[in-house]
């Protein structure tokens, strides 16, 4: 349907496809060197797979209302997928069972053989009907999600459209967008409980299938969580509640008094006081991405000319319509070597962040294009979104491109640091969430309900006064696309944003240093553990409570002196 991507093989044709699998599968690997060049085909077949797959998926997002690119997408989910998914774990098996794994330079191959180790003890192929499943009851959540407007006046937008007038510095203005935004989330919210019922006998399946109690243990396996545990979680989730919940809280109630509202209600939250307006860095589309190349160029020109480069090619969907999936995210196309970001954006601050944010995951991809074995360019996501927080942060000295207003500027930077206070608690409650569905998988929508409040109330700031829209409070998590989508992927926005933090405080004290560090560990793809990457960054990967402490001080302290 589009052109921006690479089409290498005829997906109408699985046969061909298998063909060429089995071929792959017949070719000797008993030399190093007949190893090291099979892995090197089988990089670029996947890479092949990969790109049309990730392009019929964008497709998709970009008009979920279309009935021939949800055809085209629902192909893949059903039998290109699961095609690759078997074939993926058949060369599992014969990498693993070659005479020369053992000869391989163990520096470079140990993360590649602890990887493949460890998929090949979860791989069931009786999961693959199920994940096909799984996938459909994703995109139904899409179907019922990506098509919602309000009507605002004489207009129809957009739920991605109501944020200005979320921010509103009129209360009732406030007060009504929220509503409607709820009311719309609301009015989807049985066929929503009703997927996610679904899924998650699905998901509880898929573990017992692989030998594991609860879907939340084998997720941690599926994502090689090998650096931490689900008890680390736990950990986690205290230290945010001890000491980011308060700083939350003081930053919250300054908020209510600049408002001089008697109550803090959920609709004061992004509110702007009286005489001011929400934030509008740019205009237009245009002048979002040309200021953004003008950042990135004296950042690094390579990181412009990638902006520029996907510019040019439609690489770029950022503008938010009916018929389009709510969210946004960066897909890289391997065959191209390039990626694509796909966005909803409303002319706010969050919208110039998200497109720096998303520009993180392109440089990651261009960066890691080097790695000689194809299996390093995938990387877990406490490293890839590592990537896109540190650019937000390494891009603020700049921001003056877009507020020529000093008082603006000051605004937004300060937004961006209590962004950040904002969103930490809120991370670890929709990973807490998780754990708790998945080991509880008997529980009812009511609980689900239920337990999403206890845990805001545990985590997260009590300044709000939620009183007479508790069912606001409770149906929360059916706006988190992740949780249907990609289960358990949240907790890494949590630890690469305490990444990103430690990269921001050495960039204060030494740019170009950070800078280095940043494009260093960016470089490593996957070639590393997890704390080696965050050792090259410059920084350490470490969640305790010391280092939870030691950061939120920063950001306190970055906040008084914009005051």
């Amino acid at each position: 349907m589009s052109t921006f991507y690479v089409e290498k093989l005829d997906f109408k044709e699985p046969k061909k496809i298998e063909d060429m699998f089995d071929a792959l599968l017949q070719k000797s690997t008993d030399t190093v060197e007949e190893l090291e060049s099979w892995l090197k085909k089988q990089s670029e077949l996947f890479d092949a797979i990969e790109e049309a797959m990730s392009g019929h998926y964008i497709d998709f997002q970009c008009q979920s209302d279309s009935k021939d690119a949800k055809d085209i997408f629902e192909h893949d989910q059903s039998v290109i997928d699961p095609l690759y998914k078997k074939y993926a774990s058949l060369f599992d098996d014969a990498f693993l069972s070659s005479k020369a794994k053992d000869q391989l330079d163990p520096l470079l191959y140990e993360q590649i053989i602890k990887r493949k180790q460890n998929a090949k003890e979860i791989f069931r192929l009786d999961n693959i009907d199920l994940e096909v499943k799984e996938d459909a009851l994703a995109t139904n959540y899409f179907e019922h999600t990506g098509g919602l407007t309000v009507h605002w006046g004489d207009e129809e937008l957009t739920l991605s459209e109501l944020s200005p007038y979320i921010q509103d510095s009129d209360r009732d203005t406030r007060q009504k967008a929220l509503t409607l935004l709820y009311e719309a989330i609301q009015s989807k919210e049985t066929d929503l409980q009703q997927i996610m019922n679904e899924l998650i006998v699905l998901r509880q399946q898929k573990a017992q299938n692989a030998g594991l109690p609860n879907f939340r243990d084998y997720m941690f396996k599926k994502y090689e969580r090998f650096d931490y545990t689900p008890e680390d979680c736990n950990v986690l989730a205290e230290s945010i509640r001890k000491y980011v919940k308060p700083l939350k809280e003081k930053l919250q109630k300054q908020h209510k008094t600049e408002l001089e509202v008697d109550t803090y209600r959920p609709w004061d939250r992004q509110g702007v006081p009286q005489g001011q307006k929400p934030l509008q860095p740019f205009k237009t589309i245009e002048e979002l991405v040309n200021k953004s190349k003008v950042i990135l160029e004296n950042l690094d020109p390579r990181f412009a000319e990638l902006l520029t480069t996907m510019n040019e090619r439609g690489m770029l969907d950022l503008s938010s319509r009916k018929g389009k999936a709510p969210g946004g995210f960066c897909s890289n196309l391997p065959v191209s070597e390039l990626s694509f970001i796909f966005m909803n954006a409303s002319r706010t601050q969050d919208d110039m962040i998200t497109l720096l944010h998303e520009m993180g995951h392109c440089i990651h991809n261009d960066l890691m294009r080097k790695q000689p074995i194809g299996d390093y360019r995938e990387t877990p996501m406490e490293s890839a979104e590592l990537a896109s927080m540190s650019m937000e942060l390494l891009s603020m000295d700049q921001w003056s491109l877009f507020y020529e207003n000093e008082a603006d500027l000051i605004r937004a930077k300060k937004e961006q640091l209590k962004g950040i206070i904002d969103f930490l608690p809120v991370g670890m409650i929709i990973d807490q969430f998780q754990h708790w569905m998945y080991e509880n998988p008997e529980h009812t929508p009511a609980d689900r309900n239920k337990k999403y409040k206890e845990l805001m109330m545990e985590l997260d700031s009590n300044v709000v006064d939620w009183q007479g829209f508790e069912k606001w409070q409770q149906s929360a998590w059916l706006r988190v696309l992740h949780i249907f989508e990609v289960p358990f992927y949240y907790i890494e926005y949590v630890i690469a944003q305490l990444g990103a933090v430690q990269i921001y405080k050495h960039y204060r004290e030494h740019p170009e240093q950070a800078l280095k560090n940043y494009k260093s560990a960016l470089a490593l793809g996957s070639s590393k553990s997890l704390p080696e990457v965050y050792e090259a960054a410059g920084i350490r990967f470490d969640f305790s409570e010391s280092m939870i402490q030691e950061l939120m001080l920063f950001l306190e302290k970055e906040i008084e002196q914009l005051n």
